[in-house]
């Protein structure tokens, strides 16, 4: 019969680890809310485990509840195909910060976890932890290789493809929205110019019949339009990178981690990003200032002082 602190559920995910090699690699173990991270059986001869915080909270337990897991795999019994249980103590709540892993996962020792299984002294599943992420197809296919027929091996991509077509998508939208703010921006300055050429058409008047030549009132007209440019890519980027560093380190932006895995949006500056943004807005800030050079270089002094 169990006690008034206990709970039978079906686990969604229960992982068996070697407890030495996987607090060295698994940042989950290390971010626990409540409890201690210790698998060793209380007096009672019962195994302890970590839960994720959102099961935990699904689960209504903390630690020093006791939990008994039903495993899919059965055991054949005179009765017929019966269910395995094993009673568990809730040792520590980890919170990884990623949905899936909060909400579904719990760890147990590897012994424990085979005795719940039934499956003896065997692992069903091998992980790879990568110091260079970006690797992992490669790597995985040379694990298939090595392995041979029969095995197959799946990267952290490939688990969460729907996620990051969702982010490579909004990724693009976003390029295209940054895009057209600076291609207005590049408009402004265009429109300045063009105002500032008609404003000052009497001094360019001036300084063309005292012997400036045109590509001087050219150069002039261009310089200041990427000072302007130059001006405000600096303040944008330094503004951004700011308000990167302050978002991500302060987590301001929240998102449902039900839907992007995530519960705020990280932030990590690249100063390649910075740098293909900064050339792409001063090339726009010079296109723009081209039109109203040439058209101050093209002005007639005679024409406009003929009236003075």
């Amino acid at each position: 019969m169990l006690g008034p602190s206990a709970l039978v559920v079906a686990a969604d995910v229960t992982k068996g680890v070697d407890l030495d090699l996987e607090r060295k690699s698994d940042e989950a173990l290390q971010r626990l809310t409540a409890g201690q991270l210790d698998f060793s059986s209380d007096a009672d001869g019962i195994d302890g485990m970590l839960v994720g915080k959102l099961l935990a909270e699904e689960w209504k337990v903390k630690p020093g509840d006791y939990v008994t897991l039903t495993s899919p795999q059965g055991r054949l019994t005179p009765f017929g195909m019966m269910p395995r249980t094993r009673r568990f103590r809730v040792a520590g709540v980890f919170e990884s910060g990623f949905y899936d892993y909060d909400e579904n996962w719990c760890f147990l020792s590897l012994p424990a976890a085979q005795s719940l299984a039934g499956v003896g002294d065997i692992v069903n599943v091998l992980e790879f932890r990568l110091a260079k992420p970006e690797a992992a197809p490669q790597i995985a296919s040379q694990a298939e290789q090595v392995a041979g027929r029969g095995y197959t091996a799946t990267t952290w991509m490939e688990a969460n493809r729907a996620l990051f077509r969702a982010l490579k998508l909004e990724k693009l939208v976003t390029a295209i929205f940054i895009g057209l703010i600076t291609f207005v921006a590049g408009l402004n300055i265009l429109v300045v110019l063009s105002m500032t050429v008609t404003d000052k058409a009497k001094d360019i008047a001036v300084l063309v019949s005292v012997g400036t030549r045109r590509e001087q009132i050219r150069r002039i007209f261009l310089l200041q339009g990427i000072a302007i440019g130059a001006t405000g890519t600096l303040i944008g980027l330094a503004v951004g990178y700011g308000f990167a560093w302050i978002a991500g380190t302060y987590q301001l932006i929240p998102l449902d981690p039900q839907v992007y895995a995530v519960p705020y949006v990280p932030f990590h500056p690249s100063f390649w990003d910075g740098l293909w943004i900064s050339i792409a807005a001063l090339s726009i800030a010079v296109l723009a200032t081209m039109i109203p050079a040439r058209e101050a270089a093209r002005l007639l002094p005679v024409e406009i002082l003929r009236f003075e």
